[in-house]
């Protein structure tokens, strides 16, 4: 087998990244998210270029989730990340992120998702080089499955020896106006 000298793997990470890039950006210059649309956001707090408060940095030493829907301001989309504004317990905290410590990207509104496998600079476990069948998903990218709607969810059995997962909406945890 030869040697991916072009980096396929990477070039299409980065364009992935570009849509979430585009759609971030979108959202930015119209100052809010179109109709039901919303984005969960998972990234590793201690990559290079992420800058959060040592609260919570503290709190989430590897990785965090944010939600952007209806409760967050200042959103600013560079070439390299976005900055936006959250309030985590009553306090408003200004967060910087680079697209490159994205894990997850998702719209659970669309069941969309894209989720960027990370490669620890510590692991030394060698790389599988055995090429997959065509037609695959690219290296490094793997689909998030959508979440099972509640009403699904409810009708599932749990698997013999499990306990049935419980389902908690978001909703739950939003103040009431």
């Amino acid at each position: 087998m030869s040697t991916d000298l072009i980096r396929y793997d990477l070039l299409l990470q980065d364009a992935l990244r570009g849509v979430m890039r585009k759609v971030l950006a979108d959202a930015a210059l119209a100052g809010r998210l179109p109709g039901d649309h919303h984005f969960t956001i998972s990234f590793r707090t201690r990559a290079p270029g992420v800058k959060i408060s040592s609260r919570l940095a503290e709190q989430w030493p590897h990785e965090m989730t944010i939600i952007l829907q209806h409760q967050y301001s200042n959103l600013v989309v560079d070439e390299r990340g976005f900055s936006v504004c959250l309030s985590f317990r009553s306090i408003p905290e200004q967060l910087y992120v680079p697209f490159e410590a994205v894990t997850v990207f998702s719209d659970p509104s669309v069941e969309f998702g894209l989720k960027w496998e990370v490669e620890e600079a510590s692991s030394s476990a060698p790389r599988d080089e055995t090429p997959a069948p065509f037609p695959t998903r690219p290296p490094g990218v793997a689909a998030v499955p959508s979440a099972p709607k509640p009403a699904k969810a409810a009708e599932r059995a749990a698997p013999e020896g499990e306990e049935e997962a419980k389902i908690v909406s978001i909703d739950a945890f939003r103040k009431k106006t």
